[in-house]
């Protein structure tokens, strides 16, 4: 008889994920082939999951609860587990950034997280090749649900032109992300401004920092250096961000006028090789 791992299911929510998967298809009197079969997976990859060794995506918990009958149990876990995949340090970020009313961003090199395609984001976090990568990707895509909340957070975004430059996976991975930034430009709760190079000096030139407001509690402001995050909610530093931001954001152009620039260099750097080469023989 083989000898399965027995997982503690208060170690960590992913073990937690497995242990309740288990349980479930036990009661149910389903083998790992006939639960893998029910949502088009392998008995093999369902065995990873309930030993905590592979990390389901949103997709396998919908369709894990679809099969087992459990009412919404792992579509509501698996926010947890993917979350528990970020690093340590941005956890608690996350957390808050998931509570704010009013989230404000300056990105100088990246497109913001919350904003990113599937792509985008797996050409940024594989940057430093992780062993896993595809567990980062789910996270910061789980993170990205909140924008579609009953009542999503207000988010003002500024970019600086240089992102919109730089090149990050293929060409169409970036055709991809820009036309997915335009594809907020008439939503009302998510404004996005590109900072251009003739704005010269400026606030955010120490680089990217968020600052979130919320409801019932104080301003924080967040910003990143090589190795961890930092998190405040100092009056004094959070008041200098918001000064900063406001700077940026008055340098910045129109939304308007940002968008207009998305698009142009969308379809002047990033457009599709056979229309670019259609437009070179005319």
């Amino acid at each position: 008889m083989a000898n399965i791992r027995e997982l503690d299911p208060s170690a960590s929510p992913l073990d937690y994920f497995g242990y309740e998967l288990r349980r479930r298809r036990e009661a149910a009197g389903m083998r790992l082939a006939d639960l893998g079969s029910a949502i088009f997976c392998t008995g093999s990859l369902i065995g990873q999951i309930e030993t905590a060794k592979k990390v389901p995506t949103r997709e396998f918990a919908e369709r894990a609860d679809a099969a087992l009958m459990t009412d919404g149990c792992f579509s509501r876990l698996v926010g947890l587990v993917l979350r528990s995949q970020l690093p340590s340090w941005f956890q608690a970020y996350a957390e808050m950034e998931a509570k704010a009313t009013y989230i404000s961003t300056y990105q100088a090199q990246v497109v913001y997280g919350l904003l990113q395609t599937e792509a985008y984001a797996r050409a940024v976090l594989g940057a430093p090749q992780p062993d896993n990568l595809d567990e980062l990707v789910g996270a910061r895509l789980e993170r990205q649900r909140l924008l579609g909340k009953k009542h999503p957070p207000v988010v003002w975004v500024v970019l600086d032109e240089a992102v919109l430059y730089r090149p990050m996976g293929s060409r169409e991975v970036m055709r991809e992300q820009l036309a997915h930034l335009l594809s907020f430009r008439d939503q009302r709760r998510l404004k996005i401004q590109v900072l251009p190079f003739s704005a010269g000096q400026h606030p955010g030139l120490p680089g990217a920092f968020n600052l979130l407001r919320f409801d019932d509690h104080p301003d924080i402001a967040y910003t990143e250096d090589f190795i961890q995050g930092h998190m405040t909610a100092n009056p004094d530093a959070v008041s200098e961000g918001w000064l900063h931001y406001d700077q940026l954001r008055a340098s910045a152009l129109s939304v308007r006028d940002s968008a207009e620039l998305i698009a142009h260099v969308m379809e002047e750097r990033y457009a599709d090789e056979s229309t670019a080469e259609g437009r070179d023989v005319a």
